[in-house]
């Protein structure tokens, strides 16, 4: 029998017959049989690292087991931009760049392949007049993105104005929406990344989050001076109104792209008649105010949702959302 060591697989030559060495087949068999490709629109089960499943759903697209997730295989190796940088820095012996976009722009990529993201929509405004308080913009993280060779529009949200949603930020096909907005006295919040709270009185339901941007907003009751409920954020569900006291913003996510721990995304508190206001969450969220004075503002660039004013006092105004780009250099 001819064998052929082929990088140190024993390999029977064709011209002898594999039946005949049974031995020698399943041997071979078993070195190769997890890191043949399997064509199908279901991954493997229990990979091996190494293992190749080419993904039918849609265009096929090759992935490669690395032990903990399936990464497109491809050629690719880190995407490059030629905008200044905004700073560098090197983590566990990686060097990386980054750029961020605190309004609109381009991001020129002269080098496709892959990038971590950082997306934030804008926070809601806050209720007027018994108001919910503003839902925090969506958070999207993507580690590991593609970016092709091209020149991208990088669009950074504004701030809802009181009553109103924060708009979208984006770059390529990664967005992420504006918060909800909060509502006025006897309105359900609105919808967004988080969603918006109640105002007071009604009772009145928060708006509802996206699932993995955001949470649902905090609802605004009937009680002593008609509290209204907390705005969403990135990481938890703005608070419910109770007797006397509006509801809290929900707190935001803390992120470190830049290699410095950034909180965003917090909801707004919400407003009141003369009780206890709500807080703003965490990442920017603006507190509620129980008299007539505007409600706070979001946090600019941080996606803040704003507070929600109390008797006949306006909601505050979001803040804008933000774009960051990493990639290792």
């Amino acid at each position: 029998m001819a064998v052929t060591p082929i990088y140190g697989i024993p390999y029977v030559e064709s011209a002898d017959l594999v039946a005949n060495y049974p031995g020698v087949s399943e041997f071979l068999a078993e070195k190769v049989e997890d890191k043949l490709p399997t064509y199908s629109a279901t991954a493997p089960a229990s990979p091996s690292v190494g293992q190749v499943w080419i993904d039918s759903t849609g265009t096929p697209i090759g992935k490669v087991w690395n032990g903990s997730a399936w990464k497109i295989f491809s050629n690719a190796g880190p995407a490059n931009f030629t905008n200044a940088a905004t700073g560098t820095f090197t983590a566990v012996g990686i060097s990386y760049k980054f750029i961020t976009f605190t309004g609109s722009g381009s991001l020129i990529v002269d080098r496709a392949g892959f990038a971590d993201i950082l997306v934030v929509g804008a926070g809601g405004g806050g209720g007027t007049n018994l108001g919910g308080g503003g839902g925090g913009g969506g958070h999207l993280i993507a580690n590991g993105a593609y970016l092709g060779a091209a020149t991208h529009t990088v669009t950074v949200g504004a701030g809802g104005a009181a009553n109103r949603g924060g708009l979208t930020s984006q770059v390529g096909s990664y967005f992420s929406p504006g918060g909800g907005a909060g509502a006025p006295v006897n309105n359900a919040g609105g919808a967004g990344g988080s969603g918006g709270g109640g105002g007071g009185n009604a009772p009145a339901n928060g708006g509802s989050g996206v699932a993995t941007l955001g949470n649902n907003g905090g609802a605004g009751i009937s009680a002593s001076g008609l509290p209204g409920g907390g705005g969403g954020g990135g990481s938890a569900v703005g608070v419910n109104a109770i007797g006397g006291i509006a509801g809290a913003g929900g707190a935001g996510v803390a992120n470190s792209i830049t290699n410095v721990s950034v909180t965003r995304s917090g909801g707004g508190g919400g407003g009141i008649e003369g009780g206890t206001a709500g807080a703003g969450g965490a990442g920017g969220g603006g507190a509620g105010t129980n008299s007539a004075a505007t409600g706070g503002a979001g946090g600019e660039n941080l996606g803040g949702g704003a507070g929600g004013g109390g008797l006949e006092g306006a909601g505050g105004s979001g803040g804008s959302g933000v774009v960051i780009i990493r990639v290792v250099v």
